[in-house]
């Protein structure tokens, strides 16, 4: 039996920690089945604390160096000195540096924040999905940002999200300590995949973002202070929403309804077992 081969994948997110929180046993997925897979950060300058942090977490994910625009966080211009916050750049050259990486990289799949800003309602989250949205059209047409390379046309785009019967443990996790809790219904969700088997690199990886084990409030912190258990309910599932982007051609797997979820092979084998959107330990993100 022949299989299509795994769609290349890149990830765009806000700040440093984001990658492996929503989406590490997804990443980690596709690198481990031999897929191109990378990861676009927008905050943080790349010679601040976080970068290495970021570094090493890519690596436990096996998804490459980081690539970093450096803006600032929009709470902490500290993170980038000099550089305007992401949410307060100019639109177009924001969208311009996403463009240059996606046709630099040429994914079949883009994943990115949803529209909510991820349970907390981040405004860094909520921009970054906005101008990934436009990016993935934009790198699509020869007339836009031209300066930023030849037109890539990417065929799936997925938002990590959380959904209302999904919250779970984290909801209490994160009233405890002041956050918003902002989540959406349980029919926006398009795709559910269980990472168990990718929860450990999934979950080192988060370790490796150490300047935030040790404050109160970002998650990384307040997960390592659960029982192994309740964490594990917590990351084990990975929820996506796939918005619809114009058809094109870009590669083996253009055709492909489900990029995150295609019966593509990788160490273990894997066979899908619904047709859903639900993926259990048997399915294609299963054991």
């Amino acid at each position: 039996m022949t299989h299509p081969s795994p769609p290349s994948l890149l990830g765009v997110f806000a700040h440093p920690d984001d990658e492996s929180l929503l989406s590490g046993g997804v990443l980690a997925r596709h690198a481990t089945a031999g897929a191109r897979t990378a990861v676009v950060t927008a905050t943080w300058a790349p010679d601040s604390h976080r970068a290495p942090e970021l570094g090493d977490a890519l690596a436990l994910l096996g998804v490459g160096e980081p690539r970093m625009l450096g803006y600032a966080d929009a709470r902490n211009p500290e993170s980038a000195p000099g550089r305007p916050r992401f949410c307060a750049a100019p639109l177009d050259e924001a969208i311009a540096e996403i463009v240059q990486q996606i046709r630099e990289f040429r994914p079949h799949t883009v994943i990115t924040h949803d529209a909510v800003g991820q349970l907390t309602g981040h405004p860094d989250h909520r921009h970054t999905h906005r101008v990934t949205l436009l990016a993935v059209e934009a790198a699509g047409l020869a007339h836009l940002y031209p300066e930023a390379g030849k037109p890539w046309r990417t065929t799936a785009l997925y938002a990590a999200t959380h959904p209302h019967s999904g919250v779970g443990d984290l909801g209490p996790l994160l009233t405890r300590v002041g956050k918003t809790l902002l989540s959406v219904p349980d029919e926006h969700v398009t795709t559910t995949v269980d990472v168990t088997p990718w929860l450990d690199r999934k979950w080192n990886a988060i370790l490796a973002h150490r300047s935030q084990l040790e404050r109160e409030r970002p998650l990384p912190g307040l997960l390592s202070r659960l029982p192994e258990e309740t964490r594990s309910r917590i990351l084990g599932t990975e929820h996506y929403t796939r918005i619809d982007v114009s058809a094109g051609t870009a590669g083996d797997t253009a055709a492909d309804p489900n990029q995150l979820t295609s019966d593509w092979p990788y160490p273990g084998g894997a066979r899908r077992s619904s047709r859903t959107g639900n993926y259990g330990a048997s399915g294609p993100f299963g054991q």
